[in-house]
């Protein structure tokens, strides 16, 4: 599972911006933000250390999880970069070295940090973050007991549930896909769900439904088989192909109004 499909919007800094956003300047003026620990004038990992940087005044001036749970991403995007960097060997540069190496654990010991941090929230998000990316076994158990809770009313979250029940009960995991694309924002499509819905009713040999959200999958650039195999896996008649592509027309038009409902989906005769 994608953990992009909790909805979490990162800005992404661009390594170009370093020009006109002066890092140097950022690190002399906010020494809270650990430059020190990040081998600052090292060329290697240049990017993924300034995005990191710039996330961490972030963090200082909202300390929210959500903000944490991205500086954990930008500081283990940072900490593979060293792990490539920490093995080259620089031409009589030894200090270099082991500025990369002490960078490299510094990264880790901040990993430990925040996920110890996180834990402090107890909201669905961390609680989530914590179960798949440590396997905390305790934030999963909490995390799972807010289902049906408001806070837990976004089309991350009810993916994030969908993604425990999808090898224990497909049919209520279908539903939580469903609940899930209800409440989505069209500018921030997770097509993973497209991809499971098509999946999962294939399981379950709901054969015009795994259609259907094959072809809206293929819209919002899911990759499906071609339209021979599509022909020969689903072996409908031409008309009842343009049936199907009909009510997949009209899902891929609600969906990018935001008026999506389960009940757009047709009862099909099993």
């Amino acid at each position: 599972m994608k953990y992009t499909s909790l909805a979490i919007t990162v800005l992404l800094l661009s390594g170009c911006f370093e020009n006109t956003r002066n890092t140097d300047k950022l690190c002399l003026d906010h020494p809270e933000l650990r430059c020190e620990e990040l081998n600052i004038n090292d060329g290697q990992c240049r990017v993924a250390r300034t995005n990191l940087i710039w996330h961490r005044l972030e963090v200082y001036k909202d300390p929210t999880d959500i903000n944490k749970i991205a500086e954990y991403q930008f500081t283990q995007q940072y900490k593979k970069c060293l792990e490539v960097a920490a093995q080259i060997q620089p031409i009589d540069q030894a200090e270099l070295k082991k500025r990369r190496f002490n960078a490299l654990i510094n990264s880790g010991k901040n990993m430990e940090r925040l996920e110890k941090e996180l834990m402090q929230f107890n909201t669905p998000s961390s609680l989530y973050f914590l179960w798949s990316q440590t396997g905390d076994t305790q934030a999963r158990r909490q995390f799972l007991q807010l289902e049906g809770k408001p806070e837990m009313e976004t089309a991350a979250l009810q993916y994030a549930l969908a993604t425990f029940y999808i090898d224990r009960d497909r049919e209520k995991t279908i539903k939580l896909l469903n609940h899930a694309l209800e409440l989505s924002d069209p500018n921030a499509l997770n097509t993973s769900i497209f991809e499971s819905l098509a999946s999962l009713n294939q399981l379950l040999h709901h054969q015009e439904a795994s259609y259907i959200w094959a072809m809206v999958g293929k819209h919002f650039g899911v990759p499906v088989a071609s339209a021979q195999n599509i022909q020969l896996m689903y072996g409908f008649s031409d008309e009842k192909f343009s049936q199907l592509d009909d009510v997949a027309d009209t899902i891929i038009d609600a969906v990018e109004s935001q008026t999506y409902h389960s009940s757009m989906i047709p009862e099909f005769k099993k």
